[in-house]
């Protein structure tokens, strides 16, 4: 069982920046891989990013390449996820995943076994 919280949604201005924090508990928690994933009102829950845990290899969404990135701690306890230069599109309550390392990137969310709670970014014209 894994556990999974995020933080440090918020409110900014478009152009602006916000670091989101994924904090992982439970068994084994460096074993499982790790993405991101938001959804917005009246939206289907979309893919962002994901990270590797055995190798720190990401990847993301065309919509966040450039623009976000993922990392970690070195526990690989904590996953991020900074946002830079944010739109207005880019509001949407965003969640946190974890899935059994594979060494292989899946954007598909009924991948993922355990999520977040997610918190919620809106972003201001």
């Amino acid at each position: 069982q894994v556990q999974l919280v995020e933080s440090g949604g918020g409110l900014v201005q478009a152009g602006g920046s916000l670091r989101l924090s994924c904090a992982a508990s439970g068994r084994s928690v460096s074993s499982y891989d790790m993405a991101w994933f938001r959804q917005a009102p009246g939206r289907e829950r979309e893919f962002v990013g994901a990270i590797i845990q055995r190798d720190g290899r990401t990847y993301y969404a065309d919509s966040a390449q450039g623009r976000f990135t993922i990392s970690r701690d070195n526990a690989k306890t904590t996953v991020y996820l900074q946002m830079r230069s944010l739109k207005p599109e880019d509001t949407a309550v965003y969640y946190c995943a974890a899935a059994y390392q594979s060494g292989y990137f899946h954007i598909e969310s009924n991948w993922y076994l355990y999520w977040g709670q997610g918190t919620q970014v809106t972003v201001s014209s």
